[in-house]
C-alpha cells in the first residue's frame, strides 16, 4: 500500500489544481503510477441525462474521452456508480456486466478495480484503475482507492460547480442553469449581481519603485480620505439601525486610523515603493500578525484589516472610479456578506444575498429574513469577478439561485414575484384582525428580534408583542462588554415603542454558534459548552448588570418578561431566581421602583421536557426552541454543512416531543410560546395549532402569512392533523399532509411546492439542499 506520505502528497496537489481538467489530470496520472496499473480513468455523473461519462483517461485511447458514457447500472463502471461500491474484478471481460467499447482499446485490460467518488450521498464519479495482466487486487489496493476517492469527492464536486458557472458565463446561450444552497430567507429575487466587497485582489498589485514619493504619499492621503467618506455614508445609511449595529463601523475607522498601519505605508513610501505596493506589505503584515494568532478574535480583527486595506486600495488604483449609483435591483453575492457589505446598497435595491458558505441560521440569513429579502447561504464556490453584473434570480423558497436565466424563466419568476407582492399587500388588511380560527379559537402573535430596526417591521405588521429579544446581539457585535447603562438604553426603548405589548427578554445567550468576539471560549464541543445560563450564572457580575438594565428600563411599563436560555436544571433556575432578587434589592435601595417581571425557560434541552412537574410553580410560562431542541433530539449540527440535511424539524421524534411538552404544559397551568424556524412555516403552524400552542413569534415579515393560515383553518382541523402525524414515521409523509391540507384551503401560494416555476432548469451543483 501507498505510504501515508504518497497520499498526503497526492490530495495536496489535486487541492492546489487550478482547473477540473487538472485535477483529472493530477489523479489519474499519480494514481495509475502508485497503483502500478497500466490505465487509470474518471468517469463523472451528468446528472442531466444520469450517466457517467469518462473523462480524463491515463492509459486508454485519448480520444474516447467524453464519448464513452453508460448509465447507471450498465458495464462495470456503471455497476460501480448504482451500488456506489468498490469492486475488484480479476477478469473484466469474463463479468456479466462487462461492456465493451471499441474506441477505448481496453480489451486488453483484465483486473478491474473501481471505486466511486461520493460526495454528501450524491454520486459524483467513478475512480477506475486498471492492469493487463488477470488478478485481484488486494486489500490494502482497495482502501487506498477509497482514501483517494473520498478526498477527490468534495474538491471535483467544488471545481464542477465553479467550472460549470463560468461556461455558462462564458456563453451566450442562454441554459437555465442553477445551483442550489440552503434557505436562508424565503422570497423571489431579481437582479443583477453586484460582488460584496468587490474583486479587488492585492494578488495583483506588483512592487513598483515610486517616481515621484511626495505625488505617492499625497495619493495615499486621498485614499484615506476617500475611506473615510465610504465609512461614514456607510454610517448613515444605516441610520436606522441600533448603535451596536453602527459601531461596527467604529471599528473599521479604527483600524484605518491606527497610527502605525498609516505610518508604516508611509515610511514605505519614502522608501521608494508606490503607493499600493506600500499598503499591500503593510496590510499583509498586520494581518498576518492576527491571522497567527490561536485567539478567534484576534483572527477576526486580521480580516478587519485585510477589508480596510482593499478599501484603501480601491481609491488607490481607481482613483476616477465613481460610486456604484445601484440604480437597478442588486443581488449581493460573496463568501460571507456583512452588515457593512448590506449597508451599502439602499433597501429598496437589495433585490437578495447569496453566501458561499453559511447556514439557515447564521447572522446573514437572520438579517436578511428581518430585512424581507431573500437569501440562499452555503452555494459553494462561484466565479465572482465573472458573475459580477450578470442577471440572476433568487428562489429563496427552493434555495436555488439561477444566473444568466432564459426570458421564458425570467418571465416566469416575474409573475411569481408580482404574485407574491399582490399578495403580501392583500394581507395588509389582517392587521388589527386577531389571529383567531374559524372556531373562535386565538393565537398571539409575536414577533422575533434583536436589533431596533425590527421594532417599525413588527409594530407595522400586527405584531401583538415580542416573543423573544436577542440580548447577545449587542453583546456580539461591541468591541467589549456593554455597559449596563449602554444596554439599560437599548432596552428602554424596546419596551417603550411595544407598550403596553408584552417584550420577552432572553438574557445573555453566547456559546456555541455565538460567541463573543472579545472573550473567546476554546471547547471541544461548544453546543454541549459552556453557553447560555451556563456561563451567565459563572458570571454573576455580568448576569447582574444585564438584569439590572432589564429591571430599571422596565420602570414604569411593566411590560418585561424574562426568558432563561439552555436552562437543563432546577438549580440553574433557583440559582437565577436568586440573582434577580439581589438584582431588585439593589435596585430599590437605590430607589427604583421595580416590579418582579414574569420569568420564563427555553424548552430546548431535551431534560428539561421531562421535568416540568417541578419547574411548573418556579415559572409563569415557557417557550419551545425548536432549532436547538431539533438539534438536541437528533444529534445534529445544524451549522456542519456535513450533516445539515439530517436536520429535520418535522422529524416523528420532534413532532412526538413537541406533543409532548404541550400536554406537560396543559397538566401544569403554564402557558406555551414558540419561537423557533418553525413558527413561521406555515406548514408546521398547523400543527402547532392543533397542539394549542399559544403563541408563536416569528419574524415580522411571516406575521400575516401566519395569521392568513390560523383564519383559514379550525381548531379541529389542526387537532386532526396532529392525530394522523403522530402515526406517520416520517418527515416527508408529515410533510406532504401539510401541504395537501393547505392546498385544499386555497393556501397553495403558501407552500414550497406551490412556488416552484414550470419552466425546466439543469442543476449545476449535486449538493442537496438540507430540509427545514
Amino acid at each position: 500500500m501507498p505510504s501515508l506520505g504518497r497520499l498526503q502528497r497526492i490530495v495536496q496537489d489535486i487541492s492546489a489544481a487550478a482547473s477540473l481538467d487538472e485535477i483529472l489530470r493530477i489523479t489519474a496520472t499519480q494514481v495509475k503510477e502508485v497503483m502500478a496499473g497500466d490505465v487509470c480513468s474518471i468517469y463523472l455523473m451528468d446528472s442531466h441525462s444520469q450517466e457517467l461519462v469518462l473523462m480524463c483517461t491515463d492509459g486508454l485511447d485519448p480520444a474516447s474521452v467524453g464519448r464513452v458514457r453508460m448509465p447507471l447500472g450498465d458495464g462495470l463502471v456503471g455497476l460501480v456508480g448504482d451500488r456506489e461500491q468498490v469492486l475488484n474484478i480479476e477478469d473484466a471481460p469474463q463479468h456479466p456486466n462487462f461492456h465493451y467499447f471499441p474506441e477505448t482499446h481496453e480489451e486488453a485490460y483484465h483486473a478491474f478495480l473501481g471505486a466511486p467518488i461520493v460526495h454528501y450521498r450524491e454520486l459524483v464519479g467513478v475512480l477506475v484503475v486498471q492492469q493487463r495482466e488477470a488478478r485481484r487486487f488486494d486489500g490494502e489496493d482497495e482502501a487506498f482507492m477509497v482514501t483517494i476517492a473520498a478526498h477527490l469527492a468534495g474538491t471535483l464536486n467544488h471545481a464542477i460547480n465553479s467550472g460549470k458557472v463560468s461556461n455558462l458565463l462564458k456563453s451566450k446561450k442562454k441554459t437555465n442553469s442553477f445551483v442550489n444552497g440552503i434557505v436562508g430567507s424565503t422570497g423571489v429575487g431579481i437582479g443583477r449581481v453586484v460582488s460584496a466587497g468587490g474583486t479587488l485582489s492585492f494578488r495583483s498589485v506588483e512592487e513598483v519603485c515610486a517616481l515621484d514619493r511626495d505625488a505617492e504619499l499625497a495619493h495615499f492621503e486621498r485614499a484615506l480620505e476617500g475611506v473615510r467618506e465610504e465609512l461614514d455614508d456607510g454610517y448613515q445609511q444605516m441610520a436606522g439601525s441600533p448603535g451596536d449595529v453602527q459601531a461596527i463601523f467604529d471599528a473599521y475607522r479604527l483600524i484605518l486610523e491606527a497610527e502605525d498601519l498609516q505610518r508604516g505605508v508611509r515610511e514605505r513610501i519614502a522608501g521608494g515603493l508606490v503607493a499600493p505596493a506600500a499598503l499591500k506589505q503593510v496590510i499583509e503584515e498586520h494581518a498576518a500578525i492576527f491571522e497567527a494568532m490561536e485567539d478567534p478574535y484576534f483572527r477576526a480583527r486580521g480580516e478587519d484589516i485585510r477589508n480596510i486595506g482593499l478599501r484603501i486600495l480601491k481609491f488607490l488604483v481607481e482613483p476616477d472610479a465613481q460610486p456604484v449609483s445601484y440604480d437597478h435591483p442588486c443581488i449581493l453575492v460573496g463568501d460571507v456578506v456583512g452588515v457593512s457589505d448590506i449597508a451599502q446598497i439602499p433597501r429598496e435595491r437589495l433585490a437578495g444575498i447569496v453566501c458561499m458558505q453559511g447556514s439557515a441560521l447564521s447572522h446573514t440569513a437572520i438579517l436578511a429574513s428581518a430585512l424581507g429579502v431573500p437569501a440562499v447561504m452555503g452555494v459553494g464556490e462561484l466565479p465572482l469577478r465573472m458573475l459580477s453584473g450578470k442577471q440572476a434570480i433568487i428562489d429563496g423558497h427552493q434555495g436555488r439561485v439561477h444566473f444568466q436565466p432564459s426570458s421564458a424563466l425570467l418571465a416566469e419568476f416575474i409573475r411569481l414575484a408580482r404574485q407574491e407582492s399582490e399578495f403580501d399587500r392583500s394581507l395588509d388588511k389582517l392587521k388589527e384582525e386577531p389571529a383567531r380560527t374559524t372556531d373562535g379559537f386565538t393565537t398571539a402573535l409575536y414577533v422575533n428580534t434583536g436589533l431596533l430596526s425590527d421594532i417599525s417591521p413588527g409594530l407595522q405588521r400586527g405584531a401583538e408583542g415580542v416573543g423573544l429579544y436577542r440580548t447577545e446581539i449587542p453583546f456580539m457585535v461591541h468591541e467589549s462588554f456593554p455597559t449596563e447603562d449602554e444596554q439599560y438604553r437599548i432596552y428602554r426603548k424596546v419596551l417603550q415603542e411595544f407598550h403596553p405589548r408584552p417584550v420577552t427578554m432572553r438574557t445573555l445567550d453566547i456559546g456555541g454558534d455565538k460567541p463573543l468576539p472579545y472573550f473567546p471560549v476554546k471547547e471541544d464541543n461548544p453546543y454541549l459548552g459552556w453557553r447560555g445560563i451556563r456561563f451567565t450564572l459563572d458570571h454573576p457580575e455580568i448576569y447582574l448588570g444585564q438584569l439590572r438594565a432589564m429591571l430599571r428600563a422596565n420602570e414604569g411599563l411593566s411590560n418585561l418578561k424574562i426568558l432563561l436560555p439552555m436552562v437543563s436544571s432546577i438549580d440553574e433556575v433557583d440559582s437565577f431566581l436568586r440573582l434577580l432578587e439581589r438584582a431588585m434589592t439593589g435596585l430599590q435601595e437605590d430607589g427604583v421602583e421595580v416590579d418582579k417581571p414574569p420569568v420564563g425557560i427555553m424548552v430546548e434541552v431535551p431534560s428539561t421536557m421531562f421535568m416540568l412537574d417541578f419547574l411548573a410553580w418556579r415559572l409563569d410560562f415557557i417557550s419551545i426552541g425548536t432549532n436547538d431542541l431539533t438539534q438536541y433530539l437528533l444529534a445534529v449540527d445544524r451549522n456542519n454543512n456535513k450533516v445539515a440535511r439530517l436536520f429535520s424539524r418535522f422529524h416523528p421524534a420532534v413532532i412526538r416531543a413537541l406533543h409532548y411538552i404541550m400536554e406537560q404544559s396543559r397538566h401544569h397551568g403554564l402557558s406555551v410560546c414558540l419561537c423557533g424556524e418553525l413558527a413561521a412555516d406555515p406548514a408546521a403552524v398547523l400543527l402547532l395549532l392543533g397542539m394549542g400552542v399559544d403563541a408563536l413569534s416569528m419574524n415580522a415579515y411571516s406575521l400575516p402569512r401566519v395569521k392568513h393560515v390560523i383564519r383559514s383553518f379550525s381548531r379541529s382541523q389542526a387537532e386532526g392533523l396532529v392525530q394522523n402525524a403522530l402515526r406517520m414515521h416520517s418527515e416527508g409523509e408529515i410533510r406532504a399532509m401539510l401541504i395537501h391540507a393547505l392546498e385544499s384551503q386555497g393556501l397553495d401560494h403558501l407552500t414550497r411546492a406551490g412556488t416552484r416555476p414550470s419552466v425546466g432548469g439543469r442543476q449545476i451543483e449535486r449538493r442537496r439542499r438540507p430540509r427545514d
